[in-house]
């Protein structure tokens, strides 16, 4: 903002003993567990949460097919409840894919925990919902539509709390005639649940260096939902496949989900350490869908949502130390996401489970303000652990090997850490790079001629993003931050022909000429639906993406 923190009136706080940032899986989980344990001492844990979605579940987007564990653990009872957990698999297919044809892998190849039985196909979103409606009754408050966008710290530099963001700011960063200040939030402890690429989980890593030279690894997923013709659907039908469209240097697959009424989530995820910088992650999605295999279970339905998020994809030896003077990293924020599986949100609550008795236990031992160091023991020898470990070499052989040879040696490392408890042969591959340090130079890659979109099957990115419902206030700062605005034009695209282009799978940004010829970088910063790659995948690390208001961004129904 223009205006210095000191011409503005002072923001109103509030204390609480744990504040939570993000209505995601583990944060909810954790609300509803502190509220839970207070219950049974017979106690009283005040919780609240903040939400930059306009309401709980608007920027929840997942497959999603999960393992009940964890949702289990926290709600014994969440069939007689009414959960919307309904569709259980019941068929479970892997594919290869060629260019025409495709090859199906026997499910006796896959390692026993690779088995999608005993899960159900969901909307994640959905099942937030439910989950904020249980956190309320047991008097958890819960806010969305407001941002957390900054820490607090005491005297002694420990985590206490939050702030929210200031609204009614004008694009020129100063107050606006609606301008209301942000509320300070304080807690004991604070918790840090903002998924995949969090903006204040990215400073917290960064100031109490947490990830101690670990290199996290990430994703990009696409998805659709698309209501097909009733004779097509078929409940509780799962597919995944990998290999084409995209080659074998290039990792990534899909996921198709039949469920609900007629509904079929449709979805595609590229490896954000792809080399070609020509490569677009959305276009690959849209051609992904004109295989035989696919097109046809398509045909006759209609699209009906479409969204975009980055995931965490660098498994156990990439997860930052989780706790720090005051607080804690929970969920996607510290990359639980289990890439063999395609799973995270078991792990998600069951992080959320873990630093709620940690630190409902600290609290009744009347500490705060320090680490909670059972919750990270708790991550490093349980659940969670035991479900990452086991798969932890299968991400780094994929990225050395390639898809044919690196699927099989990680297939394999998968079977022997199941046969030996765990341990396998006793090492973890380490990860090489940042996925921002993996493009090569344009010079050296071919352009790739994506076919022009028939508005049925496949739809260019705009069309696609107004299927998200996205909208931000159209006078208010951009969001998307850049450390010298020089750089997209002066460097990276000679360099890489400006790779922001493609990778953004909303059209956020463009090079476009100005009416002298010379090329000009332009953000369109409404269009952005809160992925993060361009903060991930920008291989000149010049832009920052930050909270924009609150209740900006998408509004994902169903997703």
């Amino acid at each position: 903002m223009a205006s210095s923190d000191e011409t503005l009136p002072p923001r109103e706080s509030m204390d609480y003993d744990i504040v939570i940032v993000g209505a995601g899986p583990s944060g909810l989980a954790a609300a509803i567990r502190l509220k839970q344990q207070a219950a049974e001492a017979g106690e009283e844990i005040s919780v609240v949460v903040v939400e930059k979605g306009s309401e709980v579940g608007a920027h929840i987007l997942s497959g999603a097919v999960i393992d009940p564990i964890g949702l289990t653990r926290l709600v014994p009872d969440w069939k007689e409840k009414g959960a919307p957990v309904e569709t259980p698999v019941k068929e479970d297919h892997f594919l290869y894919l060629g260019p025409a044809g495709e090859i199906r892998l026997p499910n006796f190849l896959m390692p026993p925990f690779m088995n999608n039985h005993g899960n159900y196909i969901v909307s994640l979103g959905a099942l937030c919902q439910w989950l904020g409606e249980q956190a309320t009754e047991l008097g958890v408050e819960i806010y969305p539509g407001f941002a957390a966008s900054e820490v607090l710290f005491d005297d002694k530099g420990a985590v206490a709390g939050i702030a929210t963001g200031d609204m009614g700011v004008t694009r020129d960063g100063v107050p606006g005639d609606n301008f209301a200040r942000g509320m300070e939030l304080r807690g004991k402890y604070t918790f840090f649940a903002e998924g995949a690429r969090g903006s204040l989980s990215k400073q917290l890593i960064e100031r109490f260096d947490l990830s101690k030279g670990r290199i996290q690894k990430y994703g990009i997923g696409l998805k659709e939902l698309w209501e097909i013709p009733k004779e097509k659907h078929n409940p509780g039908f799962v597919q995944h496949s990998f290999g084409w469209p995209l080659d074998n240097r290039t990792g990534g697959g899909s996921f198709l989900y039949h469920y609900g009424e007629n509904l079929v989530a449709v979805g595609f995820v590229v490896h954000l350490n792809y080399e070609n910088p020509y490569l677009s992650p959305y276009e690959e999605f849209q051609r992904f869908k004109t295989h035989p295999k696919i097109a046809p279970m398509l045909e006759g339905g209609k699209r009906i949502a479409y969204g975009a998020r980055a995931i965490t994809e660098g498994g156990w030896q990439s997860i930052p130390d989780l706790v720090f003077p005051g607080g804690a990293l929970l969920g996607c924020a510290a990359g639980f996401m289990n890439v063999p599986r395609i799973k995270g949100s078991h792990n998600a609550i069951l992080s959320g489970i873990a630093a709620a008795d940690a630190a409902a236990t600290a609290l009744r031992a009347g500490r705060s303000h320090d680490r909670l160091v059972n919750y990270e023991a708790d991550v490093r020898t349980g659940d969670i652990a035991h479900d990452l470990k086991r798969v932890r070499n299968a991400k780094p052989l994929w990225s050395r090997f390639g898809t044919f040879v690196g699927i099989a040696l990680g297939g394999m490392d998968m079977w022997l850490n199941t046969i030996i408890r765990g341990v396998g042969l006793g090492y973890t591959l380490s990860h090489k790079k940042a996925d921002s340090d993996t493009l090569r130079t344009a010079k050296r890659t071919k352009k790739i001629d994506y076919p022009k979109p028939d508005g049925v099957l496949t739809f260019d990115r705009l069309t696609n993003v107004s299927f998200s419902a996205t909208n931000h206030e159209e006078d208010q700062p951009v969001h998307l931050r850049l450390a010298d605005p020089l750089v997209p034009v002066l460097i990276n695209l000679p360099t890489w022909a400006e790779p922001a282009q493609r990778y953004c799978p909303a059209g956020v940004y463009e090079i476009v000429e100005d009416s002298d010829g010379k090329p000009r970088f332009q953000i369109n910063a409404q269009n952005c639906v809160h992925c993060k790659t361009c903060d991930i995948k920008d291989p000149s690390q010049n832009i920052t993406w930050v909270c924009p208001e609150g209740g900006g961004g998408p509004n994902y129904a169903g997703m």
